[in-house]
């Protein structure tokens, strides 16, 4: 599977929880946030970025705003748990 088609499948992975569960708790503590934990917050955020067709742009984006995505993250590891 290539890296775009990953990256917008983890953003609807967690679509159905980052509107919910981001504007709950903005800002995570990434004193706790395990290495499984943030690549796919990054993931998800890449997903999110308001152009997804550059790459660069998406990388950015996500580097900055990943903490805000780590609870959408933790939900969707948990249910395919």
């Amino acid at each position: 599977m290539d890296t775009s088609r990953r990256i917008l499948l983890a953003g609807l992975a967690g679509l159905a929880v980052a509107p919910t569960v981001a504007a709950a708790a903005p800002s995570a503590a990434s004193d706790d946030v395990t290495v499984a934990e943030e690549r796919f917050a990054r993931m998800i955020a890449a997903a999110h970025a308001p152009d997804v067709t550059c790459a660069w742009e998406a990388e950015r984006y996500a580097d900055s705003h990943w903490p805000s995505y780590v609870a959408a993250a933790r939900s969707v590891i948990e249910a395919r748990a």
